[in-house]
């Protein structure tokens, strides 16, 4: 009976004991729960969203959200003011002593001439939106290719001129990407310095066309990078990916120079 009682003793204060060590290892699990659930949701961030992100820090980050500057293109004087997910960009042009001036504020657009408001027609008043749009799109890559509308996909890692790259496809929503949302571009993204070096685009308006750019005269101006490119065109339907390997072979026609001159920081 002594034995009987014995055991039952002894088996009552082992489930005691696993008890409590259950209880006091139970934080650790936990803690080793939540620290897998971080890892896996760390690599839930795909290849190219990493890759883009990169290479927007490497172009000038978060001096975007706050960046004010002004470059003239073409004889034409451009500003971009950012503010958070605010903007404000400007475009001036002198000419035979009139001074007309676009603003697009956020999206609202407003055109003075010599300091006079100015009505355009839809149809005017799109082309002037694009005008200013496009070229502070291509002057601030890669930091646009971080909005909403965006879509991004890993297509490949190659080598141009012996350098290695990774390759980026965007393409863009219909809602919110603009009267050229059907447009697709290709990135080349430099493995060591995280920078654009080529992009390529096709487009559907006027019959539509493919294009090849080549970045040079990269310089950073307070902590934000601006590049020029050499433009070439390629066949109309020639796959994106194929334009680096004619790039090489001197087959693409060289059409003209995108240059930003000028480059000044308002902000100093």
């Amino acid at each position: 009976m002594k034995s009987i009682q014995l055991f039952l003793v002894i088996s009552l204060f082992a489930s005691l004991m696993a008890c409590e060590t259950k209880e006091k290892s139970a934080p650790e699990t936990t803690k080793t729960v939540a620290e897998t659930t971080q890892k896996e949701a760390v690599k839930t961030v795909d290849k190219a969203t990493q890759i883009l992100q990169e290479t927007i820090k490497a172009h000038g980050g978060k001096l975007y959200d706050q960046a004010n500057y002004e470059f003239v293109f073409r004889g034409k004087t451009f500003r971009f003011k950012n503010d958070g997910t605010n903007y404000t960009y400007e475009l001036e042009t002198t000419k035979d002593g009139t001074t007309t001036l676009d603003v697009l504020d956020n999206g609202n657009f407003s055109r003075q001439v010599n300091n006079q408001p100015v009505t355009l027609s839809e149809k005017k008043q799109n082309s002037a939106i694009g005008a200013v749009n496009s070229v502070i799109y291509f002057a601030t890559l890669p930091h646009k290719l971080n909005d909403g509308a965006v879509n991004k996909k890993f297509v490949e890692e190659t080598i141009i001129k012996g350098q290695k790259y990774d390759v980026l496809e965007i393409t863009f929503n219909e809602e919110g990407g603009g009267e050229d949302h059907d447009d697709e571009y290709h990135y080349w993204i430099n493995k060591n310095t995280k920078k654009i070096d080529y992009l390529a685009y096709n487009y559907q308006v006027n019959g539509g066309g493919v294009r090849f750019r080549s970045a040079y005269n990269t310089r950073v101006v307070d902590g934000i990078t601006f590049q020029d490119y050499i433009n070439y065109k390629a066949e109309v339907g020639t796959p994106l990916k194929d334009l680096p390997a004619l790039y090489e072979k001197g087959t693409l026609k060289e059409l003209s120079k995108i240059e930003t001159e000028k480059v000044i920081n308002l902000k100093k």
